[in-house]
């Protein structure tokens, strides 16, 4: 069985995450990582080493590190509103 490719990000990305990203390839994204997700939560028999084991862990990790990115922009975000401060950017 042929794997699947992954639309990855090939342009810089903003901070947003999203820019100069098609809505397809932000859906592909989206569904690649939640597929993982729910790989995970199922949690049975699973081999991280092979088959599709390591994609799946592959779109988890990349899952976690962009929470991580938007929780700690939402993080300054709050500090700036906490502390009054006008945002700067776009």
């Amino acid at each position: 069985m042929a794997t699947k490719t992954i639309a990855r990000p090939r342009t810089p990305v903003s901070p947003d995450g999203n820019a100069h990203q098609e809505p397809a390839d932000h859906l592909e994204n989206t569904l690649a990582q939640l597929e993982a997700l729910l790989w995970v939560c199922h949690g049975e028999d699973i081999d991280w080493c092979s088959g599709d084991g390591p994609r799946q862990l592959d779109n988890l990790l990349w899952l976690a590190a962009e929470l991580a990115r938007k929780a700690g922009e939402l993080f300054q975000e709050n500090e700036k509103a906490r502390r009054g401060t006008p945002e700067t950017g776009s």
